[in-house]
């Protein structure tokens, strides 16, 4: 009688192996929390955030907020992360917890498969004085207003703001693609500023902050303004996060720090300037305060309204122009966390156009 072969020993180790860090990891996790019941006051001791939040980050350990977290037992592994492609990464590799982000990856995460909850909303006073990106014009090009964008070649991105941000511009000017050349160009770093100065596209939206060295490296070259509101500054989380009870009760302390640090931002710009823009992003003193001077006041809405109704509005015309499904955006908010961040601000909250 012939004896079954036995499975290699290291193949048998390494499955036990995996069944006890399942275990452990399921042990480590916060009962579950249904997503309408009302968030914890209490941090269990242990309860880790992973958090890409650079510029919070920065604030968060220059003034001092650091030690609110700590004594309401929140700890944060802080991720070098922000913007969408990156975030939507990692929480596929389940790496991070939450991102700060604008608008347009909550939509993307929820199109490809992954579940997020919009747990912060902030935007800027004057949104239109103080835009987040302006649209960058080659040397030697003429555009002096967005009806001079027919015909134009413009740099796209499909999966992020800057993308949103040009389909918007189009449909305020009457335009759709068909009227223009959409070139498929990532936006990292300066990369929409170099393909501007090589005359790849003739039109890109670029950073505000950006245009001021745009202009001086590139002679000639132009800017206008998009003259719609860009402003949506979001922290997204993954919903399976949120639902960890331990997690949301970390997050409920960690929204309400978030939103303490943007107000901070507002009442100490220079320092904020060196925290971050020189000791981050290690730009001059004079740039970090140059770069300071085109944000704006950023603040808190006593609702959340008006946000998700542009979320709505970006999302019909994405799914027009890209091809997704129709999407119920208020599927991607946990409007919790709106009356957190609502009562920390307390007077200091803004209603109305300015929300």
């Amino acid at each position: 009688m012939l004896t079954p072969p036995r499975k290699p020993f290291v193949a048998v180790l390494a499955a036990a192996l995996l069944a006890v860090t399942a275990a452990c990891a399921k042990d480590q996790a916060g009962a579950s929390l249904e997503l309408t019941a009302a968030l914890p006051d209490s941090v269990p001791s242990g309860t880790e955030l992973r958090v890409g939040d650079p510029t919070i980050q920065a604030i968060v350990q220059a003034s001092g907020l650091d030690k609110e977290l700590a004594d309401a037992g929140v700890t944060v592994a802080w991720a070098n992360i922000s913007g969408g492609p990156k975030s939507i990464q990692a929480f596929r590799a389940d790496k991070l917890d939450c991102s700060a982000v604008a608008d347009i990856p909550s939509l993307f995460a929820a199109w490809t498969g992954t579940s997020t909850k919009i747990v912060f909303q902030s935007v800027t006073v004057d949104p239109l004085e103080f835009p987040i990106y302006k649209l960058g014009v080659a040397p030697g090009v003429s555009v002096s207003s967005i009806a001079d964008l027919r015909g134009k070649k413009i740099a796209y991105s499909a999966g992020q703001a800057q993308g949103a941000l040009v389909l918007r511009v189009l449909q305020k000017a009457g335009l759709t693609q068909n009227d223009v050349q959409l070139v498929e160009l990532t936006s990292t770093g300066d990369s929409y500023v170099t393909a501007l100065g090589g005359k790849a596209v003739d039109v890109a939206p670029i950073a505000a902050h950006q245009v001021k060295v745009f202009q001086a490296k590139y002679p000639g070259a132009t800017t206008i303004g998009a003259g719609i509101r860009d402003d949506a500054s979001t922290l997204y989380c993954l919903t399976s996060s949120v639902e960890d009870a331990d997690k949301a009760a970390a997050l409920k302390a960690y929204v309400a720090v978030r939103t303490k640090a943007l107000l901070w931002q507002n009442e100490h710009r220079d320092e904020y300037a060196k925290v971050y823009y020189q000791a981050v992003e290690g730009l001059t003193a004079t740039d970090a305060k140059d770069v300071v001077a085109t944000l704006g006041t950023k603040a808190i809405p006593a609702s959340w309204d008006n946000a998700i109704q542009r979320l709505q509005e970006t999302a019909d015309l994405l799914a027009a122009e890209q091809g997704h499904d129709k999407l119920d955006v208020t599927t991607l908010v946990d409007r919790r966390f709106e009356k957190v961040q609502a009562a920390t601000a307390g007077d200091r909250v803004v209603r109305g156009d300015a929300a």
